[in-house]
């Protein structure tokens, strides 16, 4: 190197930063970016073509923005003028406007404006600039760290093209160093200057995309070197690892407490505890540590997350971090960086759940919807007992068993509405099968038909009271059917001993009673459903829907049907005064069976035929026989021919084994026996409850059946052997005896199971 170089190297340009003189100057200079400045890219046929409407670069510090405006001020036609938002003013606008005003009226020429973090200029100033690009004055070119979506004035971006420059990769900044040394005029190649390939990765890797921090850094390793820089003629600089890691030391974390940086940042971090990964989750941590982010901040953050992603999936998930909040508070920086640690792992490694966004279901239903009104047994009791009835009907959960009643607490219209769907994750799970139990009872006992004592055999659509408690008795409270049916259920799937891959058969489901119980068992074997009516597919399915099963029951409208697999489990429950379709029933959407309905040892035989061996039926049934009679509530002074004929009609009614009100325990027994089973146990569930009867329904069950070809009932059985006056002066009688009070009963439940024999005759 002789004087006139070393002169050369001290002039203006060479006192420029290094950064600045490697600027480049042309397109095939230009590294990176190669989405929006690649062959046959947009921005790049813009720039070539000097075809330039308003443009806006977005990204972080070091990717080219400046340089890229440098690069079309180098291509355009145009009037190219330079402004800083940081040190120009109104003033420096308007001159601006102004002379742009003057090119366009003199010369015809546009002028092309970039402004360097535009963002920095306040809404006036970049509204000034809007009748200018509207009317084609004005090219603008705006540069920002700041998403311009947030930052830059609406109006401005819809006039404006958007293009996002990332971060540099290390093969692009590899590019950026090596040119750097080999240039003889702008960069180092006058120089004899070595570099490390350990050295030159370092620099690389810690630049993080930012092409000026490497370059700084590379000056400041070049020019510090000894000897003194310039260097003597022939003396060689060589950068070592050391010497790369001096200069360039940490670089500043990109992070803005109130930018996009920010916001990505403790996106990020969310996201990665909502996704169970530790790992990431403590990456990010550091980098908003690092930052300077507020931990007081970060624990806010946390202590929702605990509430809305882990919820009851770890109820210890809130505590742990409010503990960990409370204790930083004590202890403080640096040493609170454990507590922070702490609270991150527990997050990320707990299970989880969103289970509490249900609130704004109920939020979504309560803005949608006209004021429901408060259902009167939910209302305070305190003020208005004794005026309107308020409270009255309401039960108290705790003189219930297990603290709980099937009682409904929403708004009549919105009975069945579920908000709270309880996920399959750690604690919750516990709490999702009896969330799901409850509710299903609560579903059964609005929606199945009362219990039936069997005094009148009229079918349902035919009773002067359908719609309302149907042939049997009054409905008796919620509370007492739920207390029923949750006894009846635990009486008929206890011991089972289910496997998750049994095939279950579950004939007459009404409300789904045993249905969703045995998906939950059995979910990888499969559960099947008799129906008879389409109605009966539609209920099923809506219920699933509302109780949210992650699989519906099987529809099966013919039990001959082939392709029917051989069940390890029957469920049954009171199938003996159901409603009983035909063996091959009608396809669905069609209610007339093709056949009469089978008797219950008919589908005894049947459910036999379709066990596998080994297979087991738990069926469960009311037995009439042990129930009350109507002539236990005659007074010792009635009309003894009354007694006589209540007698003889229950004697008629109950005794007589081939009516299903006649079946015993003792019966059911060799019924099963008959069909092939062996019996396997029995038990009987005695259940008491209160009844109410109505004037209307004692007169139903005591008049003659409408249907010729219905069973014998009391009211066709005591018409035999009473006349109408004598029938009407008996229900006059118990009329007074039975209705207004309620009735104490006692109610039988037999559950009898059966075993198919592994040995037993064929399928058939």
């Amino acid at each position: 190197m002789d004087l006139f170089s070393a002169a050369g190297f001290d002039g203006l340009e060479g006192r420029q930063p290094l950064a600045f003189r490697m600027r480049p100057r042309t397109l095939e200079e230009y590294v990176g970016q190669e989405e929006i400045l690649g062959p046959g890219r947009l921005l790049r046929r813009i720039i070539a073509a000097d075809q330039l409407s308003s443009l806006i670069f977005y990204g972080p510090p070091g990717t080219g923005k400046t340089t890229l405006a440098q690069v079309i001020a180098n291509s355009t036609k145009s009037r190219f003028v330079s402004l800083n938002a940081v040190l120009a003013g109104v003033a420096a606008l308007r001159e601006v406007l102004d002379q742009a005003k003057e090119t366009r009226d003199l010369h015809g020429r546009r002028t092309t404006l970039f402004v360097d973090e535009v963002h920095r200029w306040n809404k006036a100033q970049q509204d000034a600039l809007l009748p200018w690009v509207e009317n084609g004055t004005l090219i603008l070119i705006g540069a920002t760290t700041e998403n311009p979506f947030f930052e830059v004035n609406p109006a401005l971006v819809s006039r404006s093209r958007l293009f996002q420059l990332k971060a540099l990769n290390r093969g692009e900044l590899k590019t950026i160093l090596t040119r750097t040394l080999q240039d003889p005029l702008r960069g180092y190649g006058r120089f004899r200057v070595e570099i490390d390939e350990a050295a030159a990765d370092h620099l690389v890797e810690t630049a993080s995309g930012d092409a000026r921090t490497l370059l700084n850094a590379l000056e400041l390793a070049v020019e510090t070197t000894p000897p003194s820089f310039p260097p003597p003629p022939e003396t060689e600089i060589h950068i070592t690892l050391s010497i790369a890691e001096e200069s360039i030391q940490q670089k500043a974390l990109l992070y803005d407490k109130n930018g996009d940086y920010h916001y990505d940042t403790i996106s990020a971090f969310i996201k990665s505890l909502r996704g169970s990964d530790p790992d990431a989750a403590l990456y990010w941590l550091a980098r908003m540590i690092k930052a300077g982010e507020s931990p007081r901040f970060l624990f806010r953050r946390m202590l929702i997350l605990a509430c809305e992603d882990v919820g009851l999936a770890d109820p210890q998930a809130l505590p742990v971090v409010e503990a960990a909040a409370a204790a930083f508070d004590r202890v403080g920086l640096p040493e609170g960086q454990y507590q922070l640690t702490l609270a991150v792992l527990y997050l990320a490694t707990a299970p989880k759940s969103n289970s509490a966004i249900g609130y704004f279901d109920a939020v979504k239903q309560v803005e949608g919807e006209y004021a429901l009104e408060v259902p009167n047994h939910l209302r305070d009791s305190s003020r208005d007992k004794e005026g309107f009835g308020h409270g009255e009907g309401y039960l108290y959960p705790h003189a219930f068993r297990d603290h709980w009643t099937a009682q409904q607490y929403l708004p009549r219209e919105l009975q069945g509405r579920i908000f709270y769907q309880p996920s399959d994750q750690g604690f919750e799970k516990t709490l999702a099968p009896e969330v799901a139990r409850r509710r299903e009872l609560q579903l059964e006992t609005a929606l199945a038909p009362p219990s039936v004592e069997v005094l009148n055999f009229t079918p349902p659509s035919l009773s002067p009271l359908a719609g309302e408690s149907g042939p049997g008795w009054a409905r008796r409270s919620g509370a007492e059917i739920s207390d029923q049916l949750k006894a009846q259920r635990e009486a008929l799937l206890e011991g089972l001993a289910f496997r998750r891959n049994d095939r279950i058969l579950v004939p007459f489901s009404g409300a789904g009673l045993l249905v969703w119980e045995a998906l939950r068992q059995a979910p990888e074997g499969g559960v099947y459903v008799f129906l008879s009516r389409k109605e009966e597919g539609e209920l099923l399915e809506s219920l699933g829907e509302k109780l949210l099963s992650v699989e519906n029951p099987q529809a099966v409208w013919d039990l001959d049907e082939p392709a029917l697999p051989p069940f390890e489990k029957i469920l049954v429950h009171r199938f003996l005064f159901r409603r009983r379709p035909s063996l091959s029933s009608p396809p669905a959407g069609k209610d007339t069976p093709a056949s009469p309905p089978p008797s219950p040892a008919d589908l005894l035989g049947r459910f036999y035929r379709l066990l596998a061996p080994g297979g087991l039926l738990s069926a469960g049934e009311i037995i009439p026989r042990l129930s009350p009679r109507l002539s236990s509530f005659l007074e010792e002074e009635a009309n003894p021919a009354w007694r006589e004929a209540l007698l003889r009609a229950e004697e008629a009614l109950y005794e007589n084994p081939s009516l299903p009100s006649g079946w015993t325990e003792a019966g059911f027994a060799a019924a099963l026996e008959q069909a092939g089973f062996t019996v396997a146990g029995r038990r009987v569930l005695l259940q008491r409850e209160t009844l109410r009867i109505s004037p209307a329904l004692l007169e139903f069950w005591l008049s003659p059946a409408p249907a010729p070809s219905a069973p014998p009932g009391y009211g066709s059985l005591l018409a035999g052997l009473l006349d109408p006056e004598e029938i009407r002066g008996l229900t006059e009688k118990l009329t007074r005896r039975l209705c207004g009070a309620p009735v104490p009963w006692e109610r039988s439940f037999l559950v009898i199971r059966g075993v198919k024999p592994v040995s037993g005759p064929p399928r058939s």
